[in-house]
């Protein structure tokens, strides 16, 4: 007989669990090891918001709770009047009678099936910006063809409409309407112009860890170092790097592959223009014969920079 296979959803202490993790930027396959999910699981229920995180609903302070519709429950099974219930409760008679009128009189009046009805019925679908104003969205569709981002698209409608709040959006309801599709307003398809290309809205702390730098256009990977520069038989080929200081110091290290002779360059700052001229100051102290290449290191101290280059002198 084969075996069935129950879908256990998620308990309300996970789902917060699984968002407080997201939200401080954590990988799908770490919040699943510590909730006991597989990553496939975390993504399908992040996903059904976009990356964007659940607004927790809550009951409004002065509408009855559960446990004060147990209590109408009780009092009507044991014969009692709605104004001794509504003082009992310390609420006002004809709260309590609007409360059993609506969910079937005094005989068929159940708390459970109330509280559930009043649930629901507080939920109001809220029709979004995006959706009422065409103009509006055919403005931000528009500009996001043109790949610009959602913040500049947001920048722009306030400078050019000051006075026309509809024609105002912020850049958090672009990304949601892009992102939870539910909402009806942009599609999916709108998203491959967004920079970032991704599937979901993700913590910004996992943005601000990120090298969101250019890359170097045309680079040589070190890969493509020629054999003889790679065993160091030759002389003339060097590293270079560049080391990041406390009080914003800088020094360039040359170190020549063969016979590991090492200089040492102080900079102003790490800007492009003054690496450089420091390096060619540097160079000239030696014969040009003993320059042939630099593998320069573009770590994290560099702008732009990503990897290791090899580049013939």
């Amino acid at each position: 007989m084969k075996k069935k296979y129950v879908r256990v959803g998620f308990t309300p202490a996970q789902k917060k669990e699984l968002w407080e993790r997201w939200r401080r930027g954590e990988q799908m396959k770490s919040i699943g090891r510590e909730i006991c999910k597989p990553s496939s699981s975390i993504f399908n229920h992040i996903r059904s918001t976009g990356g964007f995180t659940p607004i927790v609903r809550r009951r409004a302070p002065a509408a009855l709770s559960l446990a004060e519709r147990e209590e109408i429950s009780r009092g009507l099974v044991a014969g009692q009047s709605i104004r001794s219930i509504a003082r009992l409760l310390k609420r006002a008679a004809s709260t309590v009678s609007r409360e059993v009128a609506r969910n079937g009189g005094a005989s068929r009046y159940r708390a459970v099936t109330a509280d559930k009805r009043a649930w629901k019925q507080t939920l109001r679908p809220k029709s979004y910006k995006l959706v009422l104003y065409d103009r509006l969205r055919q403005a931000v569709i528009f500009k996001l063809q043109r790949h610009w981002s959602p913040q500049q698209i947001a920048g722009w409608l306030k400078r050019t409409y000051p006075r026309q709040e509809a024609m105002q959006v912020s850049h958090e309801t672009i990304y949601k309407s892009l992102y939870v599709q539910a909402r009806g307003a942009l599609k999916k398809e709108l998203q491959q112009y967004l920079r970032t290309k991704r599937q979901l809205r993700g913590s910004r702390h996992v943005v601000k860890s990120k090298d969101r730098r250019g890359k170097i256009t045309d680079a040589i990977s070190i890969s493509e170092r020629p054999a003889s520069i790679e065993d160091r038989a030759v002389p003339g080929h060097w590293e270079g790097d560049l080391i990041c200081g406390p009080n914003h110091s800088f020094i360039a290290t040359l170190v020549e592959r063969h016979s590991r002779y090492v200089m040492l360059a102080k900079l102003s700052d790490r800007k492009t223009e003054t690496v450089v001229n420091a390096l060619i100051k540097h160079s000239r102290k030696l014969p040009d014969e003993l320059y042939k290449s630099l593998t320069w290191d573009r770590g994290m101290s560099l702008p732009s920079t990503n990897g290791s280059q090899w580049k013939p002198i």
